[in-house]
This record gives structure tokens, C-alpha cells and sequence, in this order.
């Protein structure tokens, strides 16, 4: 059996770019949202002419749709995932543009009839409705507020649940940047943590669940989150999703 800090050092050292979370197999679930996003985004962009994938991360899950529209391109802010992006994407020709996630986007108005984006850490509604053409559409699946906060509140004691991720904020932005709401989603998504490196590996990788995380800092509450695993079994935390469409209007 693996000790504590056998199992530390594990999860400190698998890399953290890109968005595949193939290496939790086994060591933690976690349940996916009815609506089924990868699905719904093959859909959509089956039927586009030009599309905007929105801090795509490693391309990972825009890379897995069958059908790509002629114009494809998409936004992600960390340098290292950029490469990976551009590897995945590039069997679609699509344009990869490195672009902090609070900034405007390089593209000219109106350029787009699909906007999407999966986890977005922020959202600018008001670039999002600028590139869109007139009934274009936005697709997007969110994390929302309050997301795993059993795991954060164990490492950093009780935490206020900021509302800016709440999907009623969500909505109300939309509207206010000019597009009409025309479904909205959200779900409780239960999560298991079956040992220490994958709650390791999670908050190295997933940096706003426990802002600044280091093992070092946390090395207390890590240990006593281990023998609860081991004494209880599986540490349990939900993750909070909504998905949201929106049409620019005409």
C-alpha cells in the first residue's frame, strides 16, 4: 500500500496542462451533467458556417467533434496549453489565438454564427455579442458558484460562495450585452476522491478551488484528509454546472 507520501509525490508530479482528466481513472469520479455538452456542441457546430471556441483549453473536447465548420478558430490564455491546442485542432485548420481571458476578442464584428465555450473562467458578454452575427448563437457549459466547496472548505476552513458564477448573474450579463436566453440548465454533480494524489493532482490542476494551493502550505490538512480516505473511504464534494444558450438578436 501506498504511503502518504508516496502518493503526494505522485500527484505532484503529473503534468497540469491541457484539460484531459484521463489519469483520475480509478482514483476519482465524477458524475457529468445530463445535458451532455460534447454532444450538444457537435451539433451545433455540424451546422455552422464560422465558430469561436472561448478559452479552449488543450482543443480537447472542441477536438472531438466529427463535423468542423469551414471557419474555425478559438482562445486560450496559458502559453502551455496553446501548443496543445494547436496540436489537437490542427486536423481542422482552425486558428488558435492566445488571449487573456478578461480581454477583448481579436476578431472582427459579427464574424461568427456559433460562439461556444466549456468552463469558461470569465465571460465577456459584451465581446461575446459583438462578434456574433445577428441570431447568432452562444453555447456554453459553466462551472457554478460554490463548485466543490466541501473540498475547499476542508483545506481552508468555511468560505463565502461568491455569487458572480451564479447562473441568474449569468442570465442578467447575457441580456444586458444584447442576447435573448434560450435555455438554461444546472445540476449538483457528485464527486469521489479515492486517495490522496488525485486531491493532490485536482487542486494543482483546478487552481481557484484552493487558491495558491502548494503541498507545502496544506501539507496538515492533506494528511488528515488522507487517513479520513483511508479510515471512511472516498472523500465526497459536488460540482456545480449550468449551461446556458443564448441568441444575439437580430
Amino acid at each position: 500500500m501506498s504511503t502518504f507520501e508516496d502518493l503526494v509525490a505522485e500527484g505532484e508530479a503529473v503534468p497540469t496542462e491541457g484539460w484531459d482528466f484521463s489519469w483520475f481513472a480509478g482514483r476519482a469520479t465524477e458524475e457529468r451533467p445530463s445535458w451532455g455538452y460534447a454532444k450538444l456542441l457537435a451539433d451545433r457546430m455540424a451546422k455552422a458556417e464560422a465558430a469561436l471556441d472561448i478559452q479552449t483549453g488543450g482543443g480537447e473536447v472542441l477536438a472531438s467533434i466529427p463535423v468542423a465548420p469551414s471557419v474555425l478558430a478559438a482562445t486560450e490564455s496559458w502559453p502551455p496549453n496553446l501548443e496543445i491546442a494547436r496540436r489537437n485542432l490542427a486536423k481542422f485548420h482552425a486558428s488558435v489565438v492566445e488571449v487573456a481571458d478578461s480581454d477583448g476578442l481579436p476578431f472582427p464584428s459579427g464574424q461568427f454564427d456559433l460562439v461556444v465555450s466549456r468552463h469558461p473562467v470569465c465571460t465577456r458578454w459584451d465581446e461575446v455579442c459583438r462578434v456574433l452575427r445577428p441570431n447568432g448563437m452562444y453555447l456554453s457549459q459553466d462551472v457554478g458558484a460554490g463548485s466543490v466547496r466541501e473540498l475547499t472548505d476542508f483545506m481552508m476552513g468555511p468560505q463565502p460562495v461568491h455569487p458572480s458564477r451564479s447562473p441568474i448573474v449569468a442570465v442578467a450579463s447575457a441580456e444586458a450585452a444584447g442576447l435573448d436566453v434560450v435555455d438554461l440548465r444546472q445540476e449538483a454533480l457528485r464527486m469521489e476522491f479515492h486517495d490522496i494524489a488525485a486531491v493532490v493532482h485536482f487542486l494543482r490542476k483546478v487552481i481557484w478551488i484552493v487558491p495558491a494551493f502548494t503541498v507545502d502550505a496544506y501539507r496538515d490538512r492533506l494528511l488528515e484528509l488522507h487517513d479520513f480516505i483511508e479510515r471512511h473511504g472516498p472523500f465526497v464534494a459536488h460540482s456545480q454546472r449550468f449551461l446556458i444558450e443564448a441568441r444575439r438578436k437580430a
